[in-house]
């Protein structure tokens, strides 16, 4: 029997999502043509950064479709007092059938949280918990209402443009894996099924697969065919890896010097690994009931959400580079019925995500993991279908909404730019999806404007050329004080 019958017929036992990663990365070496071979390194080893980094992973809960983030983070007394009125400002709607410029005080109550004293919503109490442990950036800004448009923006640089690599991709491919036995890009899928713009969301784009996200099942077992098939237990599998290690070793002899090969063969080699590994990092039931008590495993409105985030955090845990979160389609897009809507996918998610940042904290993980929260969009400050305040809502906002970041060099307890009296449009420090990703990177020691890879014959960066800024303010250390790492670019 050959190699290629012998993968063939026993491959399964690898299990088929290492198996998939693995075929991906052999893939990823066949080195385009389109750029000299020294600019690029298609594979997951370390590489590195350009400076000293602040952080070495990163967990983003993504909220698709538009916090209201005059409900939740940006308190507008003005707006309030004002609730009723007509707006005398200029409006774009996405929906203007169901328009109104009558403006719309926030139903709940803020309050001063943490010793930092910033004002969150009681419609997140938990998150207001961390206060003191986040930044809460109230001036995003997109330019744009629509969903998709926004959602490439944050995501992939250029706003509604498909097939760009995505932030989570960019990262992977600047610096490699921390972990050779789980993939170094996860997501974490939602029940519900996929958000809104689907794969575009972890998408590799012109990149080869090996950086895309690897996503995992949302309910269990997330991966499949991790255990042997039964005719391969008892001692068989490892015969049958033993037997592949020789064949693969005498084909290498053959062929000698041939640093792909070597490469490709102890890849195969560590499948073996990966298939451990991954039952490992994803059985919670290793953790104890105080730490499942935390996430809100023992409630059925937050088991789901809070399985996934403690998930998130077993994995960055043991060396994964992103991890992401979605929701199934857009539940924070509340065109109706916002005062029900909005109540119950903030507690689905509130206590599940306070508390991955206090269990980063507790476990001294927060210092080098950063946590993203946040949409692509914000909510308009007049009603949407306006009349019964119980079915009333708010219609997109991508002018200015707000988003919040911890740990990784993020400096905590505070709050940074704003919108203006009525929540409408970012006025002051406004932070653009390309500030947004240039800053992420720069806290994993990467230069937004250095991190290159070539496709067609051109330069392509993540923030695609266009002016980005360090939001510096919001940094614990700010960027004159980078000491230079290496002068080797990924």
């Amino acid at each position: 029997m050959d190699r290629r019958s012998f993968l063939a017929q026993n491959a399964m036992g690898i299990g088929s999502m290492a198996l998939a990663w693995l075929l991906n990365e052999d893939h990823a070496r066949a080195n385009p043509g389109d750029a000299p071979r020294s600019l690029r390194q298609f594979d997951l080893s370390l590489k590195d950064p350009h400076f000293q980094p602040q952080a070495n992973a990163m967990i983003s809960l993504f909220m698709h479709g538009g916090p209201s983030h005059m409900d939740l983070l940006d308190p507008k007394p003005e707006l309030q007092k004002r609730s009723g009125e007509d707006y005398s400002g200029d409006v774009k709607y996405s929906f203007v059938n169901r328009a109104s410029k009558k403006l719309l005080g926030s139903p709940w109550k803020f309050s001063h949280r943490g010793e930092c004293g910033t004002e969150v919503s009681e419609l997140l109490p938990h998150i207001g918990s961390i206060a003191d442990d986040i930044c809460v950036v109230r001036s995003m800004h997109t330019g744009f209402n629509g969903h998709e448009v926004s959602i490439r923006y944050m995501h992939a640089g250029i706003p509604a443009i498909t097939g760009r690599p995505t932030l989570g991709s960019w990262l992977v491919y600047g610096l490699g894996s921390e972990t050779r036995e789980l993939p170094a890009y996860m997501v974490l899928s939602d029940p519900g099924g996929h958000p809104v713009d689907g794969t575009h969301n972890w998408s590799s784009g012109w990149m080869p697969p090996l950086f895309q996200g690897t996503v995992l099942r949302a309910k269990e077992p997330r991966i499949l065919n991790l255990d042997p098939p039964q005719r391969l237990r008892d001692g068989l599998q490892e015969q049958n890896l033993e037997l592949l290690n020789f064949l693969n070793q005498r084909h290498l002899q053959q062929h000698a010097g041939e640093v792909d090969l070597e490469a490709r063969i102890a890849s195969y080699e560590m499948a073996a690994n990966m298939q451990v590994a991954a039952k490992e990092a994803l059985d919670i039931s290793q953790e104890t009931e105080a730490t499942l008590r935390l996430y809100g495993i023992d409630q059925p409105e937050t088991e789901e959400y809070g399985k996934r985030c403690l998930i998130a955090r077993r994995l960055v845990e043991r060396g994964v580079r992103f991890v992401q979160l979605f929701l199934g389609g857009q539940p924070w897009d509340n065109h109706n019925h916002i005062q029900k809507n909005l109540t119950s996918v903030c507690k689905r998610t509130d206590q599940p995500s306070a508390a991955l940042v206090k269990d980063l904290k507790q476990r001294g993980l927060l210092e080098t993991t950063l946590v993203h929260w946040g949409g692509e969009i914000g909510r308009l400050p007049v009603t949407e279908n306006h009349g019964d305040p119980k079915t009333v809502g708010r219609d997109h906002n991508g002018q200015g909404f707000s988003t919040w970041l911890a740990g990784g060099g993020i400096r905590g307890g505070m709050t940074y730019g704003a919108t203006d009296e009525f929540g409408h449009k970012a006025v002051e420090n406004v932070v653009t999806p390309n500030d947004y990703q240039a800053t992420i990177l720069r806290q994993f020691g990467l230069d937004h404007s250095k991190l290159v890879y070539f496709h067609n014959g051109q330069e392509q960066h993540l923030t695609a050329g266009r002016p980005s800024q360090i939001i510096s303010n919001i940094l614990q250390r700010p960027p004159k004080s980078d000491a230079i790492a290496s002068t080797r670019s990924p």
